[in-house]
Parts: structure tokens; sequence; C-alpha cells
């Protein structure tokens, strides 16, 4: 199972937004600003989606 797949309905894939999750974290410092905390949770919602995917596809 990659984590490069496009899962159906999702424009990114798990490995775009798990990227784009590493970045902010870098850009933070490790420390989370409430807006960079609502971007986090937003992004892990849509790599959830994007996983659970890949999952459903492999099952």
């Amino acid at each position: 199972m990659s984590p490069d797949l496009t899962t159906p309905g999702s424009v990114r894939s798990a490995a775009e937004v798990n990227e784009q999750i590493r970045a902010l974290w870098l850009r933070a410092g490790g420390s989370l600003s409430p807006q960079e905390r609502a971007e986090y949770e937003l992004l892990v919602i849509e790599w959830a989606a994007a996983i659970r995917g890949t999952v459903i596809e492999a099952a």
C-alpha cells in the first residue's frame, strides 16, 4: 500500500498532505498558534480521509 495513491474524491494524496503537515510544524517551530492549530486539524482530517481511501482500495 503506497501513501502516494490519490483517493477517490480527494484532490491530494496522503503523502502530499503529510508533507504539508510536516512543513507546518517546521514553520511553527514545534508550537502551533491557534490559527496554525486550526490549519493542522484540517490537514489531519484530510490526511485521514486520504489514508482511509487507500485502505478501502486495498481491501
